[in-house]
């Protein structure tokens, strides 16, 4: 993200360096947002169960946390078959496509990355294990073939920045410069960029530089959280962080 989308090699190991080196202030509170969904999704690679959440601080994504939609029976497609086990489906099987993706909190719009297709979605290990070792190759197309498209809110002068990923190609609503309100229909939910099933992606950083920029502690206000073992009611959590594959949704309609 940012200006550079196509660092060159120096940078991008400088990037690697930074982001191994670095240590979060553990006493940083957090930048409190609003899911940016309706209806229920499964929290994955939840900051609650470990940081950084998905292994790296490279990227910004110290504390990021993907959301999967899933369905009343918690599903996360509708169909089943036998290009479930053993080839790519279309994106379009899974709940989450091309559901409303929600400004998180009200700010404008730092940036805004279109153009990037959606891909074929994976769920079976004969998919997933070859597709894995195509990330370094996607990383060096740029930083856009791996968060795909996506929007960068600021949420005041100078920062903290907020991310989502992983949008729908030709679904986005808003532009660089565009003010935005919590609850606003910023895209929609695609799979684009580094994902293996339509899903959306979030953090907070520093920077609109996503190559240089640290990632920074969030939680979520007012929202339903269900058990992740066994069956039960909701709670109602003022302000958390999803526990990982723990469903959620926000707690009143907007």
């Amino acid at each position: 993200m940012g200006s550079d989308q196509h660092p060159d090699t120096a940078r991008m190991a400088a990037a690697l360096r930074a982001a191994a080196a670095y240590r979060p202030d553990p006493e940083r509170p957090p930048v409190v947002l609003s899911l940016p969904f309706d209806g229920p999704w499964l929290a994955v690679n939840s900051p609650a169960r470990r940081i950084p959440s998905h292994g790296t601080h490279f990227l910004g994504q110290t504390y990021a946390i993907d959301f999967v939609a899933v369905d009343a029976r918690g599903r996360t497609a509708s169909v089943r078959d036998w290009r479930t086990v053993l080839a790519t489906e279309p994106a379009e099987r899974f709940v989450g496509y091309d559901a409303p993706i929600l400004a998180p909190a009200d700010g404008w719009v730092a940036l805004a990355h279109d153009g990037e297709p959606d891909h074929e979605a994976r769920r079976s290990v004969v998919t997933v294990i070859p597709y894995l070792f195509t990330q370094a190759g996607r990383l060096r197309r740029g930083l856009s073939a791996v968060t795909g498209n996506h929007v960068i809110l600021a949420l005041a002068e100078g920062g903290p920045y907020v991310v989502l990923a992983h949008l729908r190609p030709g679904s986005l609503r808003v532009a660089a410069g565009d003010r935005v309100m919590a609850g606003q229909q910023l895209a929609t939910c695609g799979n684009s960029g580094n994902t293996t099933q339509p899903h959306v992606h979030i953090h907070v950083m520093d920077s609109t530089d996503i190559l240089e920029a640290r990632g920074l502690p969030m939680a979520f206000r007012d929202y339903l959280a269900w058990p992740q073992r066994g069956k039960g009611e909701p709670t109602l959590v003022s302000q958390g962080v999803p526990g990982h594959r723990q469903r959620v949704e926000a707690a009143s309609t907007r």
